[in-house]
């Protein structure tokens, strides 16, 4: 056990080096974009957190079949941890694209079919949380929120093809995009270095919830063993 959480808190420290040094690339690395000059440094972060954000939904989506296959409480945990880190990505991915679009399209906010579509997501996956806490019994919750996450999942990819699939003011695919798009050499290599560093945090953060879920389980059979204990001798009491 010790060992586990050697590697993990190296996990952890290699995780903040990777995203120190991918963060003093993106400003003294990356060279300026021709039309956006340096605020477009943004992007860095906002894809990569975006593709983190799909990532866990899809991990997510994959735990609720997985729970409703088996029945088996750990697809349950892996389902919920990384719906949250999901959420949690989607969320910073708004927030730093609101900066972005104000200041490249003048307002915080539009209802662009990205954008539109990402706000949804957002909205299901809190849905998808509120369900779990209302529901007490745990192979009950996990049941209904198996359900509804993989239909919270259907939103994903209309998401992420919303501007392949319709006018947007969000620019066409850059990366796997038409002939003719793509990055300068040195925003490839920045944005590939960002993208591991920002994979890897959502590694180390669904390893954490993860845990904390299933020491939430643990303590939910102690206390329930407890109860049952107490039970016997209380009823002996009131039978004296």
């Amino acid at each position: 056990m010790k060992g586990k959480e050697g590697t993990w808190r190296l996990a952890w420290l290699a995780t903040a080096i990777v995203l120190g040094l991918a963060g003093y690339a993106i400003f003294f690395v990356a060279p300026p974009e021709l039309r956006q000059g340096n605020v477009y440094r943004i992007f860095f972060f906002h894809v990569a957190i975006a593709w983190g954000a799909f990532l866990a939904f899809f991990i997510s989506f994959f735990g609720c079949i997985g729970y409703l296959a088996s029945r088996q409480q750990e697809w349950d945990w892996l389902a919920v941890s990384t719906a949250e880190v999901g959420l949690a990505f989607t969320t910073i991915t708004l927030i730093i694209g609101s900066i972005w679009g104000k200041e490249i399209w003048g307002v915080w906010w539009t209802w662009d079919p990205r954008l539109t579509t990402a706000f949804f997501l957002e909205l299901l996956y809190i849905s998808y949380l509120m369900l779990r806490v209302m529901i007490v019994e745990p192979d009950r919750r996990a049941m209904v929120s198996g359900v509804f996450g993989i239909f919270a999942f259907l939103d994903v990819p209309l998401c992420y093809f919303s501007i392949v699939w319709w006018r947007t003011l969000h620019p066409q695919p850059i990366i796997g995009g038409a002939p003719g798009t793509g990055l300068d050499p040195r925003m490839w290599y920045v944005f590939l270095f960002v993208l591991v560093g920002i994979t890897a945090l959502m590694v180390v953060m669904i390893r954490e919830r993860y845990r904390l879920e299933a020491l939430r389980r643990q303590v939910g059979v102690l206390a329930a063993e407890l109860e049952e204990r107490a039970a016997p001798d209380e009823s002996k009491g009131v039978t004296a």
